[in-house]
């Protein structure tokens, strides 16, 4: 059968576009399937006629964080607390889709 590797959970209303979540699996990560993820999702929110796709990320996640960097994302806020379980902040990030590899 198939194994589920990752998978991409986005929204996309009045020409925006959202990643509400992203996972990859662990001993797939490092290989590209995030940044595939990524350009999936980019392609069918423009599809749904979003110009531009949100997401926030946790300031302690590195490797995201570089994913997201290296897609053309750009911090744009940032919420304090924004975990509650934590109360670590989140980075807002946007990429405008026209700009996407």
């Amino acid at each position: 059968g198939e194994v589920l590797c990752g998978f991409i959970l986005m929204r996309a209303v009045a020409g925006e576009a959202e990643v509400l979540t992203i996972v990859v699996a662990p001993h797939h990560r490092s290989a590209g399937l995030g940044r595939d993820l990524l350009g999936r999702g980019a392609a069918t929110a423009i599809v749904a006629g979003a110009r531009e796709v949100f997401l926030e990320v946790a300031t302690s996640n590195t490797p995201a964080r570089q994913l997201y960097e290296d897609f053309g994302f750009v911090e744009v806020a940032r919420r304090e607390g924004y975990y509650a379980r934590t109360g670590e902040d989140a980075l807002v990030l946007r990429c405008a889709l026209e700009e996407t590899s």
